[in-house]
């Protein structure tokens, strides 16, 4: 009788600290999942912002003051345009 005993004290110990193994994990791994969700929320915040100084960086008004300044372009006019005329060349005759 005292053997069973023994065997059930040390299984139940064994349970005992597998159990508490189990939550110690299961706390780590929610600590984890709530460090990452909040990760993700700051990643979207980002993300969000990029987009807002994205569209902001370019606004037509920007662009075409950029293209002065930076590549000094200029806007198209009648007297610095060439137009070029597309003629298409004559079928070859086979004799």
């Amino acid at each position: 009788m005292m053997r069973l005993n023994l065997v059930l004290l040390l299984a139940v110990l064994l349970s005992a600290l597998y159990l508490v193994g189990l939550q110690y994990d299961s706390r780590r791994l929610f600590t984890e999942l709530d460090k990452l969700n909040a990760e993700a929320i700051r990643l979207e915040t980002e993300y969000e912002r990029l987009q807002v100084e994205k569209r902001a960086q370019a606004t037509p008004a920007r662009v075409e003051r950029l293209a002065r300044e930076k590549l000094q372009m200029q806007l198209a006019s009648p007297g610095i345009t060439t137009y070029v005329s597309y003629s298409a060349p004559e079928e070859h005759k086979n004799p």
